[in-house]
């Protein structure tokens, strides 16, 4: 073929590949991909997820360098308070007035349930990180959200169960009265239960209580052999720190934390928490590659991140890349994509996305270490075995979500 002959085709494969091109711009709506992260920015989960959650995800858009085909990453955060109105309401004004495509965070489950209720309702993802309540992926179940890290069944499983091993078999319960403590609460009387152990008793406390005593000596009363926390962040520090000064373990009762994050072991400190077991969906010392991205991490912020931060930039680095796959920023072609797509990062290997939204990983117990033990301020856990995915997590069989065929 003659140069001359040539200069057409070659014109029109140009002009194919910026219709192409112009096509996948066209696609992402406003020509931006706007995502809000929302979480407790003050409160009794601010060091869990909070700012640090915020930086993760920052951390994400400038791994993705900002932009997909030219069209920029906008990032908007909001403090939810631990409040489902002020979640709702936050959620709403991004939707309203900033056109929002997909919300990242979310810790609280009540916010997060209507939240993401919200998001369906106005075709929009969220990306949940850090609520825990099994509901959000059962009853309160969408096709336009999906649980990251962890859930109330995987975390009560494998703590409970090598608790009940070792002899626990009596519990007693002091539970968040709201609907996250309420989910830990019943599937750790499951656990319990199912294995022959008996739950003696239970009492409820309000959010971001800062006095245990009354709770504690409840538990201390009932004679149970472990009392188990179903709370988390400030609420489970001031619940540990309680016990320490009413002498729980003297009394020959053991504390299960049934929601523990590395923050909360690191302002604890070893001495009073070494020996505890827990479940934890992601440690930041598991491998190669968790470690280094804890590294780049820790640099940013000077602390080493929870599961959670972690869940925050796995999920949005997830979203980022079906969004460039698919070219479009449309919720249901990102979120088929995304369930098409095995996970294999910092945070997964060979997870995925199933029907009701429940990414499936690899669950971990591990053991906090003795302070000789330990190598450095954040070199506190032993991991004692892997607990697989399919293990770690409900199954779909059990599952009441809707959207998964029975």
């Amino acid at each position: 073929m003659s140069a001359l002959n040539k200069q057409p085709l070659v014109m029109a494969l140009g002009i194919a590949l910026a219709s192409a091109f112009s096509s996948a711009q066209a696609s992402i709506s406003d020509n931006e991909i706007r995502i809000g992260y929302l979480s407790d920015m003050s409160g009794p989960y601010r060091d869990l997820a909070g700012p640090g959650g915020l930086e993760a995800l920052n951390m994400a858009v400038e791994d993705h360098g900002g932009e997909i085909n030219g069209a920029p990453i906008m990032v908007f955060s909001g403090d939810d308070r631990n409040s489902a109105d002020v979640g709702a309401n936050t959620v709403r004004e991004w939707i309203d007035q900033r056109n929002v495509d997909m919300v990242a965070g979310m810790v609280a489950s009540s916010v997060t349930i209507a939240a993401t209720q919200l998001l369906a309702e106005n075709d929009k993802l969220a990306m949940v990180a850090g609520a825990a309540a099994l509901s959000i992926t059962n009853e309160y179940c969408t096709p336009n959200h999906v649980q990251w890290v962890y859930d109330t069944y995987a975390m009560s499983n494998g703590a409970a169960k090598a608790i009940l091993e070792e002899g626990g078999d009596s519990w007693y319960m002091i539970t968040a009265d709201y609907a996250f403590g309420h989910s830990l609460e019943n599937d750790v009387t499951a656990v319990v239960e199912a294995h022959g152990g008996k739950v003696l008793g239970s009492v409820r406390h309000p959010l971001n209580t800062s006095d245990f005593s009354s709770y504690v000596l409840q538990a201390q009363s009932s004679g149970a052999k472990i009392v188990g926390l179903a709370n988390a962040g400030a609420d489970t520090v001031n619940a540990i720190s309680t016990a320490g000064q009413f002498g729980l373990a003297q009394s020959g009762q053991s504390l299960a934390g049934l929601m523990v994050f590395l923050n909360d072991i690191h302002a604890l400190g070893l001495e009073s928490t070494q020996g505890m077991q827990l479940t934890t969906g992601w440690y930041w010392d598991l491998n190669a590659a968790s470690r280094a991205w804890a590294e780049r991490y820790q640099a940013r912020t000077g602390r080493m991140p929870t599961m959670v931060q972690a869940g925050v930039y796995s999920s949005v680095m997830h979203y980022l890349n079906a969004v460039e796959a698919s070219g479009t920023d449309d919720s249901a072609t990102v979120r088929a994509m995304m369930q098409d797509t095995p996970i294999n990062d910092m945070f997964a290997t060979n997870g995925y996305i199933r029907d009701d939204g429940r990414m499936v990983h690899d669950m971990y117990l591990a053991k906090v270490k003795a302070p000789d033990a330990s190598t450095n301020e954040w070199d506190l856990y032993e991991i004692v075995r892997t607990i697989p995915g399919e293990e770690a997590f409900q199954s779909l069989e059990d599952s009441r979500c809707p959207l998964v065929a029975q």
